[in-house]
């Protein structure tokens, strides 16, 4: 019998491999190991799906779009000044919180210096064991956004997720794909190195 030749094996074991592929059920976990779409996307790469959410690290405020299959990119926000303040009757400390949340409606506010040129704004409501509770804080712009990011440490609302308008384009597009509802986790001491999918997904509670 004539022997194989060295394109018929690798024909053979091509199509092994796939039928074997084919036939065995593979863990979720397996596809964040071995992700079949490029892992991290620039922004103008992204397109939002059902199932994305929102992680944002208030230490480096940075914020992270994550699909549910795979796959993230990532912006600069700013978060709450540290410190007490008096805005709209209340006093409080302006630090945003860490919490799970969900935004859960969209409004317009006609004040475009707070609120940006759209005035668009995505309220939260926090998750409270099993309901979430409307609360005053929600992602929205800013007149001066791109002042803001440009800062060190980006401190700078009365509370809320602050992203500039392209970045809230995404993220309201995103909500609205997901039936005007966004899960959103606000963290602390994510880091700056060693950020992958999978210690997103863990950090955001997609386990």
């Amino acid at each position: 019998m004539a022997s194989r030749t060295p394109s018929k094996v690798r024909l053979t074991l091509t199509v092994f491999l796939c039928t074997l592929l084919q036939a065995t059920p593979v863990s979720a976990d397996l596809w964040v190991i071995f992700p079949l779409r490029q892992e991290v996307m620039e922004l103008s790469q992204w397109v939002p799906e059902a199932g994305d959410s929102l992680l944002v690290d208030r230490d480096s405020n940075i914020g992270y779009l994550l699909h549910a299959n795979g796959g993230f990119t990532s912006f600069p926000v700013a978060t709450g000044q540290r410190r007490i303040v008096r805005y709209i009757g209340r006093t409080y400390n302006a630090t945003t919180p860490l919490a799970s949340w969900k935004a859960m409606s969209s409004e317009k506010k006609g004040d475009r210096i707070t609120f940006g040129k759209s005035g668009r704004f995505l309220r939260l409501s926090m998750e409270d064991d099993t309901t979430f509770e409307r609360t005053p804080y929600g992602i929205h712009s800013h007149a001066y956004i791109q002042t803001m990011l440009r800062e060190d440490d980006r401190y700078r609302s009365m509370g809320c997720i602050l992203v500039s308008e392209d970045v809230l384009d995404v993220i309201v597009e995103t909500f609205e794909v997901n039936n005007d509802t966004l899960n959103v986790k606000t963290a602390a001491g994510l880091g700056n190195e060693s950020i992958s999918y999978k210690f997103l997904r863990e950090k955001m509670g997609m386990l």
